[in-house]
């Protein structure tokens, strides 16, 4: 075998020429190792090549190593957690910039755990996954992403598995892969709703928590991220190549007009805290690549034991914009949504000038696509909702939280429904437009909106938690009976409350983001943690999907679609919007802050009439002058001058346009 000095860059390795060689170059960063070894894995042996060190990166090129290669590294240095620095060489680890891995640690009991742990002095090179080579040629065929602008965006979040796995049309073998969601039928039902994007959850290789090994759960959501270049295979039909298999996805939706949303884990990695396994970065550069304090034990600001330190080493930051990079520019990626978001500008205390976001705004193709913010973390002053700069959008939980209260609680005013409603200018309206407001009422995390009116309470139990986990503040509203129910009054009521929260979400100023299955009656039964949860809890059941419900959801947004101001992402002016209460007057001072009035209408350019009905009882509203055709909410088509008025049920919404 042949190796040569090969080149500090790219990271990660690449297939190339090299004096006059083809082979692989292999590329690592780590600042305070002493040594590196390139482990090459081949049938049952492994060799190991000295690295050669140029400032903090240690390269190598190996003449004649092509596609399939399977390596690791094995990285030298001082163990001590006095001063941060773990190194251990008897731990194979993982490439950072791997693009595909293979393997998974078994952590299922204390003694399997064991042999991943940094001071363990085993070699675990026959237990660890490894990292390798791949070629990332991909026939296009001329696809381009549809650079979808905010205004006309319409999300929908999904994890891949779930949204296909019993879909009865879809093959058994690729059902709850990307292949499954590739498929006509899933297209097809994208197509339907009038979606624009599709927000995925990780899509990159994690592994199961060890708590969850040991109770025999799985981490179905993803979010315990080991490989952000590499595709899990997992979520793949054809597991010996799963990022043709994602791209082809990619590919697929961009044909369709669908853009594809990454959701990514940039906030902690699964090496999880000091007792945690020790799989890639922990061996590389511990001190490097995560935040410890003055007693060199990681910060906890993800509540999943490390914290990812992208501010204080630039080399850390590269590894971030490269990965982010490599999504864009190798797989068409449309855009991302960033896990704990507010993690990516702490300096520690957060900043909307960290150094994340500089080299966002600065970078050609990153400052274009679209970013996307869960504005928040679990450390002190971690909560940042409003204060993210350009061009990151933002999840707005104050509109979840005030909508479910409008609708579903006893409390809420019409000042506050009305302010998130018009793009929650409170909140964005200083140095941002109305689309930074990621507006959801249901997301992954939480009640589906079909157990948001069927529940009370949660119910975690099979979680493996004694129902501890999950939000308790839910501003959900069962109305009568706890979960499943026959009795058709108590149905008729939830079935309303769930149109009237979709109506609001999709014609609300801002973004709008649908969770899938919300559109067809989904249930959870009552999980509102569902992490851990891979089985037909969380898997969309397409066999018992509310037809009409979905045919509802269709119609609005075609309406949204309809209605020019909710296209334009601009703030709404006073000559554009009349707030009238159900007497047809403006609404007055009082009214805006009293908590028993529910019921409004909302005129947009002096054309669109939306009618709301918040209370629990019948209410009639006085229209404008005009004749008006009814486009949702009621059957009759027409209503002509001398029907000025309009009888809502409760919890109805009701969308009219004027033709004279």
């Amino acid at each position: 075998m042949q190796y040569l000095t090969g080149r500090a860059f790219p990271l990660g390795s690449q297939i190339t020429e090299f004096q006059g060689k083809q082979g692989v170059n292999f590329a690592i960063f780590s600042r305070k190792a002493t040594a590196i070894e390139l482990c090459l894995f081949k049938e049952q042996s492994e060799i190991r090549l000295p690295m050669v060190k140029s400032d903090d990166i240690w390269h190598l090129f190996v003449a004649d190593e092509t596609i399939g290669c399977e390596y690791g590294f094995r990285v030298y240095g001082e163990a001590n957690e006095a001063t941060g620095n773990l190194f251990n060489p008897n731990k194979l680890l993982l490439d950072p910039y791997a693009k595909k891995i293979i393997g998974t640690p078994d952590l299922s009991s204390e003694e399997k755990g064991k042999w991943f742990l940094w001071n363990d002095e085993r070699d675990n090179a026959h237990l660890a996954p490894r990292s390798v080579v791949i070629d990332a040629d991909f026939d296009w065929q001329n696809s381009r992403p549809p650079m979808t602008p905010w205004a006309e965006t319409i999300i929908y979040e999904t994890q891949v598995k779930g949204f296909s796995k019993l879909n009865p049309d879809i093959p058994p073998e690729i059902a709850g892969t990307f292949a499954g969601m590739t498929h006509p039928s899933s297209i097809s039902h994208l197509k339907r709703l009038g979606i624009t994007a599709v927000e995925l959850l990780p899509i990159t290789y994690h592994i199961d928590e060890p708590h969850l090994q040991k109770i025999g759960l799985s981490n179905y959501w993803g979010y315990n991220v080991i490989g952000h270049f590499a595709v899990d295979p997992v979520l793949a039909f054809d597991k010996q190549n799963p990022l043709n298999e994602f791209k082809t996805l990619v590919k697929t939706l961009h044909q369709a007009n669908i853009e594809v949303i990454l959701d990514v884990v940039f906030n902690h990695t699964a090496e999880a805290g000091k007792d945690g396994p020790m799989l890639s970065l922990r061996g590389i550069d511990n001190s490097a690549y995560y935040w410890l304090s003055e007693q060199q034990e990681y910060e906890n600001w993800s509540g999943c034991g490390n914290a990812l330190n992208i501010h204080s080493e630039m080399s850390v930051l590269r590894w971030v914009i490269d990965c982010l990079s490599y999504w864009v520019t190798e797989c068409q990626v449309d855009g991302f949504r960033f896990d704990l978001g507010a993690m990516l500008g702490r300096t520690p205390n957060f900043s909307d000038r960290a150094a994340f976001f500089t080299a966002i705004a600065s970078h050609s193709t990153l400052s274009n696509i679209k970013m996307i913010a869960e504005p928040w973390d679990i450390g002190s002053n971690g909560y940042q909702l409003g204060a993210f700069p350009k061009p990151f959008a933002e999840w707005n939980d104050r509109y979840r939280d005030e909508m479910r209260q409008f609708f579903l609680t006893t409390s809420g005013q019409l000042s506050s429904f009305a302010r998130k409603f018009a793009g929650s200018d409170d909140i964005f309206g200083h140095n941002r437009l109305p689309n930074s407001s990621i507006n959801f009422i249901t997301a992954h995390d939480g009640f589906t909106l079909q157990d948001l009116v069927s529940y009370n309470q949660k119910h975690n139990h099979a979680n493996g938690e004694n129902n501890r986990d999950g939000h308790h503040h839910n501003l959900s509203n069962n109305y009568g009976i706890e979960g499943e129910t026959n009795d058709p009054n108590i149905l008729a009521k939830r079935d309303a409350a769930r149109r009237a929260l979709l109506a609001t979400l999709l014609l609300s100023a801002g973004t709008p983001m649908l969770l899938a299955g919300d559109e067809l009656g989904h249930t959870q039964q009552g999980n509102n943690n569902s992490y851990c949860q891979d089985n037909p809890i969380t898997w969309i059941d397409w066999q018992k999907a509310d037809q009409s419900l979905i045919d509802y959801v269709a119609t609005l947004i075609q309406l949204r679609k309809h209605i020019p101001l909710l296209s334009h992402n601009q703030w709404w002016k006073t000559e554009s919007v009349q707030w009238l209460n159900k007497n047809n007057t403006p609404i007055s001072h009082n009214e805006w802050h009293d908590e028993s009035i529910r019921s409004l209408m909302i005129l947009l350019e002096n054309q669109w009439l939306i009618l709301i009905n918040a209370t629990h009882t019948t209410q009639q509203f006085l229209l404008p002058e005009g004749q008006w055709q009814a486009l949702l909410g009621i059957e009759k088509a027409t209503l002509m001058t001398d029907t000025q008025s309009v009888t809502l049920d409760h919890l109805g919404v009701c969308v009219l346009q004027r033709i004279i």
